[in-house]
């Protein structure tokens, strides 16, 4: 994704307030130690695919309605309370009483499967209970501004007591979660740091949260809970992968996407370097000055994929706040001063992990990605909210497909985009955007092989299977697709019009 092409605006994005959400961090006491429960996602899922989660979900006016018409839900976080109570019906077939949890019976969970709104009178009925009493909110956590949708998220957390207690999980009812792990925080979060799981990046840093906090309470839950509850710590870091920290930084990009991704890359305790440090505004500039300075490890470079206008920041302010070295291709050194020059194939070592340097034009010249145990820094390869525009000039639309193409062979345990969230399935995301732009090529071929000519017509016929795309939009990826076409040997351009090669103007 590039900045807006230049005379085109598309507006400002309004941002909507958060979306109110909660989710459920039940433990319990296993033979050794606490146990945290996670649920693996569906790859169906829209967010999170494939990743290890806590159950819950969206606030609703049923969750509201049962406020007022249960007893028991009181305080500024009962709708949260009701809320995760329905979850838990659904995604585990759980209810907690004041004896612990129970299963709820089979029925009565499929018809709230069903429809969500019966479980107020499945309820009321007495079916099954709805105790509150041992729920507490740990933490209150805004998402990132990854795009136009934010959602402002209670952290509940229930304790269900000695495993031995807690009645088995069914999850054949509900199509949310394949897997569900009893596991020890520490050992999540092992298996995460060495990309054996994927975790959704709050999961990660509450776990975090809840480890420190049992080393310092004796391993006791109960008090390691209170004293969270106490605290209500907020989000600070976003994990994306162990190695991975992101600073969504505001730039003029093309929306729904408002914010680049700065990434802190490299070993979490040794050298790392900061990728794309984007900003122009002192927000921006002191949201990474704060992620550098609680990094543990040690700035060596910040890095540019590229040299469009939403991924370089402010240079002079730049190396006023980070006294390190510019690391670029030889194409971003030509408007970006850089210290170092990085070729195809090149590793970078950053303390304990090694990153290989990919060369990736198409969307612009000396493009350049990251390869890593943990993923691809794909730049603006891809996005992970929105679309990527490949500039007529200085993209290639067929060099970009051919690259696309190599990523995909790659196979990366994840994608971190230059804009939106973190990208879960990276072969699902190639497959997606190689036969996009094949399909959208062949239309534009198709448009001048049946005799149309000029460009804004040709992207009208190429574009008539998405009417709400932006016509400025859709005028300058036909003439990037034209040019690649004339690059490619198949059409030529004669006095602002375009022929297939071979045919008489």
């Amino acid at each position: 994704m590039s900045e807006v092409p230049e005379g085109l605006s598309l507006g400002s994005l309004e941002r909507r307030p958060p979306r109110p959400t909660a989710t459920m961090t039940m433990t319990c006491d296993g033979a050794n130690g606490v146990e945290v429960l996670l649920g693996l996602r569906s790859e169906t899922m829209a967010a999170f695919p494939g990743y290890w989660a806590f159950p819950g979900g969206g606030l609703s006016r049923v969750d509201a309605t049962a406020v007022e018409e249960l007893d028991g839900f009181n305080g500024p976080n009962a709708r949260a309370m009701a809320c995760i109570l329905r979850e838990m019906s659904e995604e585990l077939g759980l209810a907690p009483s004041s004896e612990g949890l129970v299963t709820l019976p089979l029925e009565a969970r499929q018809q709230i499967i069903a429809d969500k709104s019966r479980y107020l009178p499945l309820a009321q009925q007495g079916l099954f209970p709805f105790d509150t009493g041992s729920l507490h909110l740990l933490s209150h956590r805004i998402t990132p501004p990854f795009g136009p949708v934010q959602f402002d998220n209670a952290f509940l957390h229930l304790h269900a007591g000695d495993k031995k207690n807690v009645p088995e999980i069914d999850l054949e009812p509900q199509t949310e979660f394949t897997q569900i792990m009893w596991a020890k925080p520490n050992e999540i979060l092992s298996r995460w740091s060495k990309h054996e799981l994927k975790v959704a990046p709050p999961v990660v840093t509450l776990l975090m949260e809840i480890e420190r906090t049992l080393e310092r309470k004796s391993r006791n839950m109960e008090e390691a809970a209170l004293d969270i509850r106490q605290r209500l710590p907020g989000r600070r870091s976003i994990l994306f992968a162990h190695g991975v920290e992101v600073v969504p930084v505001k730039t003029a990009t093309l929306p729904p996407a408002d914010h680049t991704n700065c990434y802190l890359v490299g070993d979490p305790d040794g050298e790392f370097i900061l990728v794309d440090p984007a900003s122009h505004l002192r927000e921006g500039m002191e949201d990474m000055a704060k992620a550098v300075e609680r990094h543990k490890g040690e700035l060596i470079a910040m890095m540019f994929t590229h040299s469009h206008g939403d991924h370089v920041g402010d240079i002079g302010l730049l190396r006023e706040a980070f006294d390190v070295p510019i690391w670029g291709s030889e194409y971003t050194a030509r408007s970006v001063k850089c210290d170092r020059i990085l070729s195809d194939g090149e590793a970078l070592e950053l303390g304990n992990q090694t990153w290989q340097v990919l060369i990736t034009p198409g969307h612009h010249p000396g493009h350049i990605c990251l390869l890593g145990d943990a993923g691809l820094i794909a730049g603006d390869m891809v996005a992970g909210i929105g679309t990527i525009l490949i500039p007529p000039n200085t993209g290639d639309m067929n060099v970009y497909m051919e690259q696309l193409e190599r990523l995909k062979k790659l196979k990366p345990h994840l994608l971190f985009p230059s804009h939106g969230p973190v990208i879960a399935l990276p072969t699902q995301k190639f497959d997606h955007y190689i036969l996009h732009r094949q399909a959208r090529h062949q239309a534009v071929y198709d448009a001048v092989h049946s005799g149309i000519k000029t460009p804004a017509a040709i992207a009208e016929a190429a574009y008539a299977d998405t009417p709400d795309a932006h016509p400025g939009l859709a005028l300058d990826q036909t003439l990037s697709h034209l040019m690649s076409h004339e690059r490619a040997g198949t059409l030529v351009e004669y006095s602002s019009n375009w022929f297939v090669k071979g045919a008489k103007p």
